[in-house]
């Protein structure tokens, strides 16, 4: 396992890392910008401005870049003239924010909702799972999901989220028809926590699974873990087979990605995600480090 290497700092709330056209890409929230940068840290550019503060990120098939506009509760759309518009209002179906998000390549979007007010921590209430078909049409497709977040799918069929809350990655089988089974566990860190206080719920966690990567060679998902300063390698099942630490910072997304899909892109912030310190003190970063089994 290599050192690690950062490739922008000074940044708010870095999340939805992404490896895409040889570039990693990456969502600010309290700068309300998409940016991507190449492989090495140089050539920094804005993608996008979210002024509803984006998350989770994906493309469509003809290569327009979605993107999670968080506090508005909507998926806005970046199109080919680089206008940002909106793909799909997701706020009728969700009373709060929105989380992650992933894309099929047939366009169709994966979104999850928190379910309760975490920065307010409020009392803790399971959230839902969105689908919004190409043509920007939302659904609720699953609930109660406690808290759904980083999400990948499996050879187009098999849908994998990360419950942060629930101590697990969930999966779904995706039926023809765009709708999901019923939940499995893909991963099991421990037991769903019985508290309703966020605070005493997240000291329940085995892993408080955040973003997550798509499978590598071996099958594996690196799991960003909130909570503390690392993102950890996990078989299905969840065993834990590896670890990388993010140092003084907590880890909120990874992706595995680069030139030869060896290099895993991790989002780091410090563990207090208060948004006024994060806006008025910026140490949030991007970092990478090399590991042994690529991308598949």
């Amino acid at each position: 396992m290599g050192n690690l290497t950062v490739l922008v700092d000074g940044l708010t709330h870095t999340e939805g890392v992404r490896w895409h056209e040889g570039r990693v890409w990456f969502s600010d929230i309290y700068t309300h910008g998409v940016y991507s940068v190449g492989e090495d840290g140089s050539q920094l550019r804005t993608e996008a401005e979210v002024p509803g503060e984006p998350s989770g990120l994906g493309w469509l098939p003809d290569g327009r870049l979605l993107a999670v506009s968080m506090r508005d509760r909507r998926v806005v759309r970046r199109e080919h003239d680089g206008t940002v518009v909106t793909h799909a209002d997701l706020s009728p179906l969700s009373e709060y924010p929105l989380n992650d998000m992933t894309v099929g390549r047939d366009g169709t979007a994966w979104v999850g909702t928190w379910g309760f007010d975490v920065l307010s921590l409020a009392p803790r209430r399971p959230g839902s799972l969105i689908r919004v078909d190409q043509d920007g049409t939302p659904s609720v497709v699953a609930g109660p999901v406690h808290f759904p977040n980083g999400a990948t799918i499996i050879d187009g069929s098999t849908l994998v989220v990360a419950e942060s809350f629930g101590n697990r990655l969930s999966e779904f089988d995706i039926r023809s028809d765009g709708s999901l089974s019923e939940r499995r566990d893909w991963a099991s860190f421990g037991p769903v926590p019985a508290e309703e206080d966020p605070v005493k719920a997240m000291g329940q966690l085995g892993v408080a699974a955040d973003g997550i990567s798509h499978v590598d060679a071996d099958g594996a998902i690196w799991v960003a873990d909130f909570v503390k300063s690392r993102a950890v390698r996990v078989m299905p099942g969840g065993e834990i087979v590896d670890e990388v630490s993010t140092g003084d910072l907590n880890c909120y997304s990874c992706a595995l990605g680069g030139e030869d899909g060896r290099t895993l892109f991790l989002c780091a912030t410090p563990a207090d995600f208060d948004p006024e310190k994060r806006a008025g003190n910026p140490e949030s970063a991007v970092l990478s480090t090399r590991v042994d089994i690529p991308l598949r």
